[in-house]
């Protein structure tokens, strides 16, 4: 970008700067100038702070332009000039009804997509009548027992114009199943589908622990899936590889970033030895990133992210279809950055932390609600959280041009860093075997224990400053903003609608099916052609789960793979 003998001059000058930046140097602004990762913030940044930068082929190997190998700047050649990012809400509480509800309230608010969350038993195979459900059914998001209950949620929402992103994991494929039958009756053909699974089980033993099965029959289930969406659903995102969790759980920036994409190629070496071409299913791939609090860390994890997939899917894992190079993601603030305490200040953080993503090219957004870390969001948070989205882009100008902040000294040193300490990871991962020995270990666990250790202790310790929780306290704070309460009525009604619908469906034709998926589970073929013939019958997520935990049993992590040194 600059040529050597430039760089020589800018040394030679920075050596007189530096000296007279000495005088100014004993007052400080803040404890230290680090990133919410703990890396260290150099005083200025310049062109020769870009290692290479003096190289003219620097630009065109990490930098280049929009729409053109490797991404850096953006998938896409005009970005939100074209269009803007998908702005969806997160949404799922109490039951089908309710969610119903909401969807409703947020399409007419202006949101553009749907994400749908599952409460606690959906999300580990269990049936809201399961007495291990009890308590649990409709609060962190909507109970999902069998495709009776995913009729109420879209019902007179047509599947062919509203694209759905759903939060699910172990049970993903029934979840799946159950909305393709839903579009099936509407009369929506299977390649008119759109939307995105989350689906991403690793991640799970990570960081989440929603997970039912073993490690790697759970990842057959999702290449299954994958194989039969690419040939018959080939507009839906079959996975959504999700470093969201990982973040949320501890993790640095960087070992988000490093994590998540093992994890993806790890999808992808397994579709390809299932007999999978990389450039049938990868164009489908995305990704789910975190956006917290770190405003430029961010940006450059998200450039990184980018240019890290792109020569790995061409150099490494052959594809020659340029749409498979690219990584197309979706950002959902940071939920672990909210506090209790002076929720309203949530509004600041989230409304940073979504211009971050955007600035680094998100493809679709969520912003957090400011009482998420009481609640499910109230309908008065969810649209000030929706509006974020909507002054973002309509008032603040970042959609008029591309890529506003690439050429930044800054940005392109912290872009290049954050690459380079993602590849001594991946090696790191190589070394103990790959993605499956590292969760057997224990490895992934351990390092992000650390990570938040250590982050705690700096905010225990000051020198990290968490607005209204260690400092700029409000003494005797009464918090005075509305909550939403789901309350046992909604347990109780749905724990009796699955009752209900198992007594009336045709349980001869159930249990044929659910033989049907025993069958393949036991053999080598897809599992999901029977998941969907279940999903059909009205079988519900806990009796196919059920199947699937006799013929695989079920994951128990080691208490030894846990122990941090």
């Amino acid at each position: 970008m600059y040529d050597k003998e430039h760089i020589e001059e800018l040394n030679a000058r920075l050596k007189d700067w530096d000296v007279e930046a000495e005088k100014q140097r004993a007052h400080k602004s803040l404890p230290r100038f680090f990133t919410v990762s703990g890396v260290d913030i150099d005083e200025l940044y310049t062109p020769a702070a870009i290692d290479g930068g003096d190289d003219k082929e620097y630009y065109w190997t990490n930098i280049g332009l929009p729409g053109h190998f490797p991404y850096t700047r953006g998938v896409h050649h005009t970005m939100y000039r074209g269009r803007l990012w998908t702005m969806r809400q997160f949404a799922g509480m109490g039951t089908p009804a309710q969610t119903h509800d909401r969807f409703v309230y947020i399409l007419k608010q202006g949101g553009t997509g749907l994400s749908t969350a599952f409460d606690l038993p959906t999300l580990m195979g269990y049936d809201s009548d399961h007495s291990r459900s009890l308590g649990e059914v409709g609060k962190c998001g909507v109970a999902v027992d069998t495709m009776a209950d995913m009729e109420i949620i879209f019902d007179k929402i047509d599947l062919a114009k509203v694209s759905t992103s759903m939060t699910i994991n172990s049970p993903a494929s029934m979840l799946l199943a159950m909305y393709l039958a839903v579009a099936e009756k509407q009369g929506v053909p299977f390649d008119q589908v759109r939307g995105t699974l989350q689906n991403d089980i690793l991640k799970e033993y990570i960081a989440q622990k929603e997970y039912i099965f073993p490690p790697r029959p759970s990842v057959r289930l999702i290449t299954d899936m994958m194989d039969y969406c690419t040939k018959h659903v080939p507009q839906y995102n079959t996975i959504s590889i999700s470093g969201y969790h990982i973040r949320e759980a501890g993790a640095t920036a960087v070992q988000e970033l490093a994590f998540t994409l093992a994890d993806g190629f790890q999808y992808i070496e397994s579709a390809i030895e299932d007999g999978q071409d990389v450039d049938d299913f990868a164009p489908r791939l995305s990704y789910f990133f975190n956006a917290h609090s770190d405003f430029f860390e961010e940006i450059a994890k998200y450039r990184a992210a980018r240019r890290i997939f792109a020569k790995r899917m061409r150099d490494k894992y052959g594809a020659k279809n340029p749409k498979s190079w690219l990584l197309r993601f979706h950002t959902q603030t940071a939920g672990c950055s909210l506090t209790a305490q002076q929720p309203e200040n949530n509004i600041v953080r989230v409304a940073l932390q979504a211009l971050s993503g955007v600035l680094g090219g998100t493809q679709s957004l969520h912003t957090n609600s400011m009482d998420e870390t009481l609640a499910l969001p109230s309908e008065k948070a969810v649209t000030i959280a929706l509006r974020t989205q909507q002054v973002i882009a309509y008032e603040t100008g970042v959609a008029n041009t591309v890529d506003p902040l690439g050429g930044s000294w800054f940005v392109e040193a912290l872009t290049d860093k954050m690459e380079a300490e993602a590849e001594k990871i991946f090696a790191e991962i190589d070394e103990r075997g790959g993605v499956f020995e590292c969760i057997e270990q224990g490895y992934f666990q351990r390092e992000i224990a650390r990570s938040a250790y250590a982050y705690q202790r700096e905010i225990e310790k000051k020198e990290r400053i968490i607005v209204g929780v260690n400092d700029f306290v409000i003494e005797n704070e009464k918090i005075d903003i509305p909550i939403l309460k789901i309350d046992y009525e909604s347990e109780r009604s749905q724990a009796e609608f699955c009752k209900k619908i198992k007594a009336e469906r045709d349980n001869a034709k159930v249990q044929a099916a659910l033989e049907k998926l025993r069958v393949a589970a036991s053999g080598t073929e897809n599992t999901f052609p029977a998941i969907l013939d279940c999903a059909r019958a009205y079988a519900s997520v806990g009796e196919m789960c059920d199947v699937l935990r006799d013929v695989w049993g079920e994951w128990n992590e080691s208490k030894s793979a846990m122990q941090v040194s």
